[in-house]
């Protein structure tokens, strides 16, 4: 139900786009967010954003990521800039109704290597 996409390889400092887009739309989702998982380690939360707007991200990635919802394209997408090397991971999409069932999508790669 939710599709990844816009992972790939980069280099540091460089930027990437990932959007999530939900084939039977995102109005029922009350929460939507990115999460990922780095190789050898624990998956980790990276951004949210309620049905409201309202933002959440991961310390290290203040400031230089960005989650925007669209509901009349029914995605939601976490601009990546100033990428760094421990951003490499597996993200995946997120998200949450409002009587709390939870959704992934599959992950898509990123990358950030020279």
């Amino acid at each position: 139900q939710l599709q990844a996409s816009g992972g790939g390889l980069v280099q540091p400092g460089g930027s990437l786009r990932l959007s999530c887009a939900a084939s039977g739309g995102i109005s029922k989702f009350n929460i939507m967010g990115w999460y990922r998982h780095p190789l050898g380690k624990q998956r980790e939360f990276v951004a949210t954003i309620t049905r409201g707007g309202t933002t959440l991200y991961l310390d290290s990635v203040e400031g230089r990521f960005t989650i925007t919802r669209d509901n009349t394209k029914d995605t939601v997408d976490l601009q990546m800039d100033k990428l760094k090397p421990e951003d490499t991971a597996v993200y995946y999409c997120n998200a949450i109704t409002m009587m709390r069932e939870h959704y992934w999508g599959q992950g898509t790669q990123v990358t950030v290597s020279s």
